[in-house]
Formats: C-alpha cells, structure tokens, sequence
C-alpha cells in the first residue's frame, strides 16, 4: 500500500505541471504574437487588392514615388523608395517561382502564369536595382552602386539591354577596364 501512495501523488504532481503549462501557454504565446502594420515593407501580405503593398502595382506605385522623389532631387527619398519597390518585387517573384515549382507537373496552365508572373516581377525588380544604382551614382557613393549593377548583370545576363546598360555603368565608373560589347561586333572571348 506504501507504493500506491507515491504514484497517485506522482500522478497528481504530473496533473499540476501539465495544467499549469496548459494555462500558461496561451499567454506566452500571446507575448510572441505582433499586430502586423501594413505600412511597414518588412512584414507583406499578399492580398488581391490593388492597394496592397504586396502586389504588382504596389511596387509600382513605390517606383512612381521614387521617380517623383528623383524629379525634386530628394535622392534619400527616392533610394528608400526604391529598395522598398526592390524588396516588393523581389518576394514576389519568389513566391510566384515557389507556386510555379508547386504546380509544376500537376497544372502547366497554372504553373505557366506563375512563372510569368516571376519573370515580370523578376525584371521589374532588376528595373527598380538599375535606378537605385543610379541614384546612388547621382550622390556620389559608387560604393553603393556597384554591387547592384553586379547583381543586374547576374540576374539579367551582359546580353540582354539591362544587363548591357549595368555593364555601361560599371565601366564609366571605372570598375571594369573593357568595354561590352566591344566595337567591331566581335565579343568572343578568345582571340585568334
């Protein structure tokens, strides 16, 4: 009888904790939640209004305000309005390459638009990088742009006519030393 005694209080101590932890989670958790504020470009939603800032046309309304920011010469204004457009651009692309990968093999229709959509976004995001770089040129941090026009060339290719004016830009400030594309119409590599 001396057994039974310690494993009902066992049991009853066990009871205890677990029903204090079940009281006490809710509110922890609670703690850990953060109301989202929609004006933030750190925390989107995507959503199918056309006001969203996660959307096509948010990032271009971002993109109109910086080349307004642009025309007044507010150049801090319009690179912050540019990294938040590059920043809207860029997680929708990737959400639209992540639905296209989704629906790859089981709907070409619906995996079809969402690799469109990645592409437009993708470019755009590109678009938005190329004027970021200039602005930067336009305040004198080279430091700034270069990386970018780096990253336009990566994403873009040399052959393509963002990835030719990225490579322009590095060479008018001296970053690379050979023109592209090179006079004559010959761009191989190996010369003979």
């Amino acid at each position: 009888m001396k057994v039974a005694a310690p494993a009902s209080l066992i049991r009853l101590t066990t009871l205890a904790v677990l029903a204090t932890l079940g009281l006490l989670a809710p509110a922890h958790a609670q703690n850990q939640l953060q109301p989202i504020d929609p004006n933030s470009p750190k925390n989107l939603r995507p959503t199918a209004q056309n006001n969203s800032l996660l959307s096509i046309e948010g990032g271009d309304r971002l993109m109109k305000e910086a080349e307004q920011a642009v025309a007044a010469q507010n150049y801090a204004q319009a690179a912050k309005k540019l990294q938040e457009a590059r920043q809207v651009y860029n997680q929708l692309s990737n959400f639209y390459q992540e639905l296209n990968s989704s629906f790859s093999g089981i709907d070409i229709r619906v995996s079809d638009s969402q690799r469109q959509k990645a592409l437009l976004t993708a470019q755009k995001r590109d678009e938005a990088t190329y004027q970021l770089a200039l602005v930067h040129r336009a305040q004198n941090q080279p430091e700034l742009a270069v990386p970018l026009l780096v990253q336009i060339i990566k994403s873009q290719n040399p052959t393509r006519e963002l990835g030719k004016k990225a490579y322009q830009q590095l060479f008018e400030l001296g970053f690379v030393d050979a023109p592209y594309p090179r006079q004559g119409g010959n761009s191989s590599s190996s010369q003979k």
